[in-house]
């Protein structure tokens, strides 16, 4: 991957290609665990270690998919970052997500980024499509597959 960082309209080229992998993010316990604190959602399979071991499918907790979907902000942009021109990248929604495997707890995850589209919305900014596919290391199939936006604002 170039060192160059490129404007928005460049980006228009990179469309259709992945243009990132995230580093690996570790998704222990104790992240499942702060997690639940602050969402308020405690269920037995994100947080329960001994009943997880005897009944869950995975015999071990894992994570709110909520929690994985958390993940593409930091991974967006610690791919976006270095390699677009901008003054500003803002989360701006999502247009379709998939889990589709569930992370168990102790597992890393990284984030491969695919380049979707690339539109002008005026006034130097950018609206950006990307696909994203949360790995699970180990695992073929991803943890989710999700179309995220993000605003470029030059």
């Amino acid at each position: 991957m170039s060192t160059q960082r490129m404007s928005a309209a460049d980006l228009t080229a990179k469309v259709g290609q992945e243009i990132g992998v995230s580093s690996w993010l570790a998704v222990d316990q104790t992240r499942i665990n702060e997690f639940a604190h602050c969402t308020e959602d405690h269920q037995w399979i994100h947080v329960d270690i001994e009943r997880a071991r005897k009944e869950s499918p995975a015999r071990s907790t894992i994570a709110h998919g909520y929690l994985t979907l958390s993940l593409l902000a930091p991974t967006s942009f610690e791919i976006l970052s270095p390699i677009v021109e901008a003054k500003q990248l803002m989360n701006y929604g999502l247009d379709k997500v998939r889990f589709l495997t569930p992370v168990v707890a102790g597992k890393r995850v990284r984030n491969h980024i695919k380049l979707l589209a690339v539109e002008s919305k005026g006034s130097e900014r950018w609206l950006l499509t990307l696909e994203n596919s949360v790995e699970i290391e180990g695992v073929d199939k991803p943890a989710l597959v999700a179309a995220s936006l993000v605003m470029l604002v030059n």
